[in-house]
């Protein structure tokens, strides 16, 4: 699908198509990632950080399972 790069104030912006949003799931105000592959940019949904810190926090949540439900308390 070809995008076109338009100006948007001082900056520089590309419109999504409506099938491209719904294709995504998208909607105006969602956030959209940028990762930069071996291939170009991937635009994607996915936040590997984001997925990475609830990795952090759901083995936390394992290990700690009784000190935290004490401290719920």
């Amino acid at each position: 699908m070809k995008l076109k790069i338009t100006t948007i104030g001082n900056s520089a912006g590309v419109i999504l198509p409506k099938e491209l949003l719904a294709r995504l799931r998208l909607e105006k105000g969602d956030a959209l990632y940028a990762l930069e592959t071996p291939d170009g940019i991937r635009l994607t949904t996915y936040d590997p950080e984001l997925a990475a810190q609830m990795e952090v926090a759901e083995e936390v949540m394992r290990h700690r399972r009784t000190l935290l439900h004490k401290l719920a308390q």
